[in-house]
């Protein structure tokens, strides 16, 4: 099967790979359609996502969607013909974190197309994807599958948003302020927006995301570098520590804000003596675990807000240029791979 392949900084190709066997508790997925992340384009352009250096050649891409094509042989999981997304996460269901419900935090996790760990594991950016059964999810009648590939990197920011609520801030009636209004920031906007906030503000460097926040259900818009309107909760997703000092100056006193996007290694100065006065709420939010059905399930219930985050759709053969339209924020939200006709 063809499957694409980074093997270091700027060397993205399409390899001939085996299909393996199956266990018994496995299905054989036909990938359909598989979404850019940040960390798919990290590793082609530097090698290397934070801590997690590529060391050998491996298959990108975690955000991926597909038929089933061969069903589990123990009769676990969805039947053929069924149209799925795939869960990344690979979880040891043995630690103190998956035993106490956050298997995001599992302390052998691994992930696809990461390479956190060595042997790395590979993606799912393939024609055929072997995986266990139960990491399968069925996509809702009705929805395209080009949509439901938007369920994992959406549920990202459930996460983010139901770590929010767990700490009593719920987005319904609130004043919700996002910076950065790259993919994960203008699904923030959409989830904000079928979540009933009151009022949602973008954040931006560029003009294009910004157009593309209003037509989802953002109500105002500002430049990154601009004064912000005053919020009562704040997704942070542009992983800048400018964006979150300014994040923390919009909060109301008594405010939130859930950190989304992936901060500097090294540290960031923000003015956190404003947590003090202000009595706010800061939150970090790392992947997820069991939003899946429930990401999917709100995008099927609001296809129009989801639908304009695709801004194009690349066939296997055009990899490179599909990654470097992903990789230019001013003119690209969400490309997506096709592995089929």
């Amino acid at each position: 099967m063809d499957a694409l392949v980074v093997s270091g900084p700027g060397v993205l190709t399409i390899s001939q790979r085996p299909l393996a066997e199956p266990s018994p508790d496995q299905a054989v997925v036909r990938v359909l359609f598989g979404g850019i992340c940040g960390s798919d384009l990290h590793y082609w352009r530097s090698g290397r996502v934070g801590e997690s250096v590529l060391l050998r050649p491996m298959v990108l891409g975690h955000e991926v969607v597909g038929v089933v094509e061969r069903p589990a042989a123990d009769g676990s999981g969805p039947a053929v013909g069924t149209r799925v997304a795939v869960h990344p996460a690979q979880i040891c269901g043995a630690c103190v974190f998956c035993a106490r419900g956050d298997q995001q935090l599992c302390e052998n996790l691994r992930y696809l197309g990461s390479a956190a760990r060595d042997p790395h594991t590979d993606g799912g950016f393939s024609e055929h994807l072997v995986i266990p059964a139960h990491r399968l999810v069925p996509v809702p009648d009705g929805l395209d599958l080009q949509v439901a590939a938007l369920a994992e990197p959406a549920s990202v920011v459930l996460h983010g948003l139901r770590r929010l609520e767990h700490l009593g801030h719920s987005v319904e009636g609130r004043d919700v302020l996002i910076t950065g209004a790259g993919p994960i920031g203008l699904l923030a906007v959409a989830l904000a927006h079928a979540g009933n906030a009151r009022t949602i503000t973008a954040t931006d460097l560029h003009d294009n995301p910004l157009k593309l926040a209003l037509q989802i259900g953002a109500t105002h818009t500002a430049q990154a570098n601009e004064p912000l309107p005053p919020a009562d909760l704040v997704i942070e997703s542009s992983g800048s520590p400018a964006a979150v000092a300014l994040a923390l100056r919009a909060l109301r006193p008594g405010g939130a804000m859930v950190n989304v996007g992936h901060l500097p290694a090294d540290g960031v100065l923000a003015p956190l003596h404003l947590a003090v006065t202000r009595e706010l709420t800061i939150a970090g939010s790392s992947r997820f675990y069991s939003e899946l059905p429930d990401a999917l399930a709100i995008i099927a219930a609001h296809p129009h807000l989801f639908a304009p985050i695709i801004s194009a759709t690349y066939p296997l053969a055009s990899a490179e240029a599909a990654f470097a339209e992903a990789a230019d924020p001013s003119r690209s939200s969400k490309v997506l791979l096709t592995f089929a006709d």
